[in-house]
């Protein structure tokens, strides 16, 4: 039985490309596929007592050299999202990687490329780049709102659209905080927080700023979207599950041409006085058979943003069960 596999790489740049910061790429690929690598000069050598770790080695090997020829630096979590998709036998023909690698996110004037670390989260940048409007469901820390920034901002600086519009509904999570001062981004401002976290670490501050002030970002609460026709803007809808019913179909029939809109929601933390109200549930139960609109699900096995934020929510879920 064949334990052992040998890699001669075309030159340095590969290889660097491929071991990764101190090897830190072949040590997760160690974890990944069970087994040992080990590098001398241009060669990377496999062992496993697995044939089908030898066949997913081979596999994996084939896609990051692919990667690194196309101009990509696969990171460690490219390389776990990477096992994760490879089927598990021969019997399966699906081409592994390519959905993750296309599925990676270049942002003009970003810090970095943003890969899905799970197939979900890749399928889920696949529905955002194809449908007009598009749905993600899942608990937090999964990426749903930090991937949907990223496609928004790579969609914005490449100039497909003219404007971010970042939108959710002004509902507070169990506490009343009272009266905000200032103007209206000033109000709105602390429930948008999220948004530009995720916005402040994929692009510089300054390039973030200077869209403010060009309006090719504009922030606004659900309630002030009524009457409006948004044409040619990318629209992110975070916190959907806080929409009413009458909300989620009064910003749906804003979208207007050339627009695409994401909306993002968690069905688990929904803040409404009763979870029957909400926008999002009614939304999956009545338009999930529409063309060009689509569902993404992303579930605990998913979460990317704290493998302790996992352990969290799985044992939430088996208290409330």
């Amino acid at each position: 039985m064949e334990d052992r596999i040998t890699f001669v790489l075309e030159n340095t740049e590969v290889l660097g490309g491929i071991c990764g910061a101190n090897d830190r790429n072949l040590r997760v690929m160690e974890e990944s596929l069970g087994g040992v690598i080990t590098a001398r000069g241009n060669e990377i050598h496999f062992e496993c007592q697995d044939k089908n770790g030898i066949r997913r080695f081979r596999t994996m090997m084939n896609n990051l050299v692919t990667a690194i020829n196309e101009g990509d630096s696969p990171s460690a979590e490219y390389i776990i999202a990477l096992a994760e998709d490879m089927p598990a036998s021969e019997d399966n023909n699906e081409k592994s990687g390519e959905l993750f690698r296309d599925s990676m996110i270049q942002i003009p004037h970003g810090f970095n490329r943003v890969y899905p670390r799970t197939r979900n989260q890749a399928l889920y940048i696949r529905e955002m780049r194809e449908n007009e409007i598009s749905f993600c469901i899942g608990p937090a820390g999964t990426g749903k709102t930090y991937l949907a920034i990223a496609h928004a901002l790579q969609m914005l600086l490449s100039r497909k659209m003219r404007k971010l519009v970042l939108t959710r509904p002004v509902v507070e999570a169990g506490e009343n905080l009272g009266f905000l001062p200032g103007d209206l981004a000033q109000k709105i401002d602390p429930y948008l927080k999220p948004l530009y976290d995720a916005m402040e670490s994929l692009i510089p501050y300054d390039v973030i700023n200077r869209m403010e002030e060009t309006r090719a970002i504009e922030i606004a609460p659900l309630a002030y979207m009524r009457g409006r026709s948004l044409n040619d803007c990318m629209i992110i809808l975070d916190e959907a599950q806080n929409t009413t019913k009458e909300q989620m179909k009064m910003f749906l029939t804003r979208i207007g041409t050339g627009a695409r809109a994401v909306i993002t929601g968690d069905t688990t933390q929904i803040d409404l006085p009763r979870k029957s109200d909400s926008g999002l549930l009614n939304a999956l139960d009545i338009l999930r058979e529409i063309d060009g609109l689509s569902f993404s699900f992303l579930h605990t096995g998913d979460v990317a943003r704290n493998p302790l934020i996992k352990k969290i929510i799985q044992a939430y879920n088996e208290s409330e069960s």
